[in-house]
């Protein structure tokens, strides 16, 4: 059995809270520059040649015309919705710094719980292979 030092569930706390920490900070980028993209000239254009190639498959395919419109709406209300969530998304981030502050904090807590939870399982599997080894 190879010898490595197990983190004590504080240390594990820790280091999910640094982790937690970097995340929290480059999701609300990673999503403007989402948004970004999304709502950009150049995506427009795309949705536009996505959803005319969409219902010119469609129309070959034999659909009737207004199915081929309907589906064509609900498949550009995809993107739309997509787009929509993402800027709901972006909008509680910048709004909610107060309310994130307590919901990381109790996230923070939830993961050290589970951590010790998880800890204590391993060492119990552990202990016990090690009893089966010994017999």
């Amino acid at each position: 059995m190879s010898e490595r030092k197990e983190k004590s569930p504080k240390e594990e706390a820790e280091e999910v809270k640094e982790i937690l920490g970097a995340v929290s900070t480059q999701v609300p980028a990673l999503i403007k520059s989402i948004l970004a993209s999304v709502f950009s000239e150049e995506a427009g254009k795309s949705m536009g040649k996505a959803a005319a190639a969409y219902y010119r498959e469609l129309k070959d395919g034999g659909m009737p015309e207004n199915v081929a419109v309907k589906m064509t709406e609900d498949y550009m209300k995809t993107f739309t919705s997509l787009g929509s969530m993402l800027q709901n998304i972006g909008r509680s981030q910048r709004h909610g710094q107060e309310s994130s502050h307590k919901a990381e904090e109790a996230i923070g807590e939830e993961i050290e719980r589970r951590t010790r939870e998880r800890l204590k399982e391993k060492r119990r599997v552990r202990d016990e292979e090690e009893d089966e080894s010994r017999e």
